[in-house]
């Protein structure tokens, strides 16, 4: 099949930015908004998208500082990089789109924009679905040696720009390498699960300075602002209201470190379900069958 065949390339200004998505499938179907995680694009749907296109309209953008959409400059407090303005880039790409209410999953970075979409819009969002988070706040919290050892990169890509930006990005190759370096991490064994035109697209986009600057800013807002939000909202009661669905991998950090499952339940009111999947963080391009399986079985009206 050629790649993301049947899927309509577009752009949309937001109200803070200009994303990029693909969108395409049942149009008749339930609106199905599909969100990517770090350090890679859109691109990580294409095969579980291929399996939902009967099924679902499917609506695949790249978040804010990620992809094809725009990378601005961070402000001091990094507020525009924050998952609320992030939410807020895809309830007005809805929007744009006609979709009123609409399901989503989102995966790593995904999933905490997704998380933030469901505090601030419940009206929006009929199901969700998390792929290997827990809550950030949660794991900010029970940070120890083990965690730090892990997910070093949630350290290290907060400090003051302009450092991460150019100590990854001070070659072509570097970037290159820091790259498949993420990839092949956190229990993913290798790079052989990623499809060729995938890996192609994270390399074409990940070393670019404003993607390396958009990044880095996605994780200093999750370090300041995003903490600001979430104790905001836990302090004001603020649950998930519809039901949750979570997917984590048996081989990755969350997995090892952290009770995925009791970590959402505390913070969802609506029916939480889930299951570890014999896989490293990259759930949806490794397991690309079992997660089209899983979100048909668990979205399907």
């Amino acid at each position: 099949m050629t790649w993301f065949q049947g899927f309509e390339e577009q752009r949309i200004r937001t109200r803070g930015a200009e994303i990029h998505l693909r969108q395409g499938g049942n149009r008749q179907g339930p609106a199905l908004l599909l969100v990517h995680g770090f350090p890679q694009t859109h691109a990580i749907w294409h095969r579980v998208a291929q399996q939902l296109a009967p099924h679902f309209h499917l609506v695949m953008p790249d978040l804010r500082g990620y992809g094809d959409s725009s990378k601005p400059v961070g402000e001091a407090d990094h507020a525009n990089y924050s998952k609320r303005a992030l939410a807020q880039d895809l309830v007005d790409v809805m929007d744009a789109l006609g979709l009123p209410q609409f399901q989503v999953c989102g995966h790593d970075r995904g999933g905490r924009v997704a998380h933030r979409l469901a505090l601030d819009h419940p009206q929006r969002v009929r199901k969700l679905c998390l792929i290997d988070i827990a809550p950030t706040l949660d794991m900010y919290e029970a940070t120890d040696m083990a965690f730090a050892r892990a997910y070093y990169h949630w350290f290290f890509l907060i400090q003051p720009s302009p450092l991460p930006e150019r100590l990854i990005g001070s070659t072509p190759a570097m970037a290159r390498d820091w790259l498949h370096s993420a990839l092949g991490g956190w229990g993913s064994q290798g790079l052989d699960w990623i499809e060729p035109e995938a890996l192609a697209e994270y390399e074409r986009c990940f070393g670019q300075p404003e993607s390396l600057h958009g990044a880095c800013e996605d994780y200093r807002a999750s370090a300041g602002i995003d903490l600001e939000h979430d104790r905001a909202s836990r302090a004001r009661g603020e649950r998930i209201a519809c039901d949750l669905h979570v997917l984590w991998g048996e081989r990755g950090v969350v997995n090892r470190l952290f009770q995925p499952l009791a970590l959402w339940q505390a913070q969802c009111a609506g029916t939480v379900t889930g299951q570890a999947v014999a896989a490293g963080h990259f759930i949806p391009e490794e397991k690309h069958a079992l997660t089209a399986q899983t979100l048909l079985d668990f979205f399907q009206p």
